[in-house]
């Protein structure tokens, strides 16, 4: 598909209707609310949150709202004391409990406003509050690495989602993606490629297995 696609399907969604297709369709549409929830999952580096971007440009901020999984970082302070700092990324590394209850309330659109967290990168930390989505936005594309997971609390996920797609791309592309990554917020050329080959890959293990699910797969 090329990117006008994503968007023409993306703009349909919002208009309230889901094209379905692969991984078994779309999700159940709960609730009365005419809003629709798309996921795009993908492993660390993929693209997904430059799709996730493009998407909410093209179709402009009266259409789309992007909410990021991320924002649902456990804060450091609390890595550190469950001794999973080094796993930052790693599913038991987010509040997933959290999260399905944001995507619950975000289908149910009830409030004025409904405010997620933002992870921030500069400082590590998410920041509550960060990203307002109000009542009338009727689309908000769900970005993160295990939304299509189907154990633990993450299985819930999938199930509130009206569609969603997984972007991939050539391996050694993404690996050479998450070191840039890592460089630019701080770690040592070792270090960056020691935690991209090591904690940032188990991860995207686990998610390449999520890859059937999706409806739509994307060239990231």
């Amino acid at each position: 598909m090329t990117f006008e696609d994503l968007a023409d399907r993306a703009r349909l969604l919002a208009g309230g209707g889901s094209q379905g297709g692969a991984g078994g369709g779309p999700g159940p549409g709960i609730g009365p609310s005419p809003r629709r929830l798309l996921g795009i999952a993908g492993a660390p580096g993929s693209g997904k949150s430059t799709l996730a971007a493009a998407l909410a440009g093209a179709l402009g901020p009266e259409l789309a709202i992007v909410v990021p999984m991320d924002g649902f970082h456990l804060a450091q302070a609390e890595l550190e004391r469950l001794g999973r700092a080094r796993r930052k990324g790693a599913p038991d590394t987010f509040d997933a409990a959290g999260f399905v209850a944001l995507l619950a309330r975000l289908r149910d659109a009830e409030e004025p406003v409904t405010y997620a967290p933002q992870f921030r990168r500069e400082i590590e930390e998410p920041v509550a509050g960060a990203i307002p989505v109000p009542r009338e936005a009727p689309l908000v594309i769900i970005e993160g690495n295990y939304l299509l997971v189907d154990h633990g609390p993450w299985a819930k996920v999938r199930g509130l989602l009206d569609e969603c797609w997984f972007v991939e791309v050539d391996e050694a592309v993404r690996m050479e993606r998450l070191v840039a990554r890592h460089r630019a917020f701080g770690r040592g050329e070792e270090d960056a490629r020691a935690f991209a080959a090591g904690s940032d890959q188990a991860n995207a293990e686990v998610i390449a297995a999520t890859r059937d699910l999706a409806h739509v797969v994307v060239a990231g």
